[in-house]
């Protein structure tokens, strides 16, 4: 069984091959593409989609598509509904004699009939493909998945997920979803103020740096994984991430000193982690007066290390899990992609023991 999994993201476009053999996890590969699909345009969506395939599926047929999306969200569509059925209609071009499963914010997959009759039932749904693989590793938990863009909190309780909110909307009331994320975030959606030489300095509201830019230049990340582009367009060097970072300020590289602009980096990473971990309190407090006992943080994504980990450092849990220990790195950048294969390859053979964990 070859089950081929689908993220359709705003910035990034993920991909993860499942391979089943005797009811066994036989191979999992992953891949991505960095797809901001509000600049490249939306016609260039299908040959997105069979690049990836391609470069997973080198030989054999595929059994099945399964799919995930939050490009709805952007504006290079007028509404949801208008995004949903534009990348039902992008995956039907490109695998027209598939079947295709579509995930849904209860977890469930369904057909593209059904995904189009309520496209807000499978729009930004791709959280629940994580938190329903974290429920075949633990019974209760919180799943922390910080990607390039924003961070899904996914509560899992008694064996399946918990999520309060289903949509965006209700997940940013209540907790479950903060839109901060490693690469892409503007710096002055993180601090309105920054202390320099004995003062709070205000910040510049323009996108002069980002969060990449941060994480660039306290070694968080390296070079390579900054995949997203840059605010000013130039390269992602040390020293052109803090010039970015010294705009902040409506200062440059020779007004100020490269420690001065660490010490910077270091108040804003400082407040990201704040950002994640209130909400992550939020979600936390209200699983907790559901379970008795232990409360595992399992962390995901590409800020797993340096941001999920630090926060769930600092609401004070003690049982933190890294999913890159149980998947590999690779998979654990893009586990909705991984979730929502699994979850179709499990539907088609009626439970799936998984090797992997």
């Amino acid at each position: 069984m070859r089950v081929l999994g689908f993220d359709v993201g705003g910035a990034n476009t993920k991909a993860a091959l499942v391979e089943t053999e005797n009811r066994m996890v036989k191979e999992l590969k992953t891949c991505m593409k960095y797809f901001p699909i509000w600049k490249m345009g939306r016609d260039a969506l299908p040959e997105v989609l069979r690049e990836l395939a391609c470069r997973l599926v080198q030989k054999g047929s595929l059994d099945c598509l399964a799919v995930t999306m939050t490009a709805e969200l952007s504006d290079a569509y007028q509404t949801k509904r208008e995004g949903v059925n534009h990348i039902l209609d992008c995956v039907a071009a490109v695998f027209p004699s598939l079947p295709v499963q579509v995930l849904t914010v209860e977890a469930q997959l369904v057909t593209v009939d059904e995904a189009r009759r309520s496209p807000l039932q499978v729009a930004s749904a791709n959280w629940a493909a994580t938190g329903w693989m974290a429920s075949r590793l633990f019974s209760n938990c919180i799943v922390v998945d910080v990607g390039s863009t924003s961070t899904s909190i996914v509560p899992v309780v008694d064996g399946k997920t918990a999520a309060e909110g289903k949509t965006d909307m209700e997940k940013l009331a209540c907790g479950e979803l903060v839109y901060t994320g490693a690469l892409r975030t503007n710096v002055a959606a993180i601090v309105s103020h920054i202390p320099f030489r004995g003062r709070m300095l205000r910040v510049s509201s323009e996108l002069f740096a980002q969060s990449g830019d941060v994480h660039l230049v306290l070694g968080n990340i390296g070079m390579a994984e900054y995949t997203v582009d840059t605010a000013d367009g130039r390269g992602k060097t040390g020293l052109e991430a803090m010039a970015r970072l010294a705009r902040v300020i409506c200062a440059d590289i020779e007004m100020l000193s490269q420690d001065e602009i660490r010490d910077m980096a270091r108040y804003i990473y400082e407040r990201q982690v704040e950002q994640i971990a209130q909400a992550l309190m939020q979600v936390y407090l209200r699983v907790k007066r559901k379970v008795k006992g232990n409360v595992p943080i399992l962390v995901t994504g590409i800020g797993a290390r340096f941001l999920g980990r630090r926060a769930a450092e600092q609401i004070g849990a003690m049982d933190v899990v890294d999913l890159a220990g149980k998947l590999g790195p690779d998979a654990a950048a893009m586990t909705p992609s991984v979730g929502v294969a699994l979850m179709a390859a499990e539907k088609l053979e009626g439970g799936v023991r998984w090797r992997l964990w």
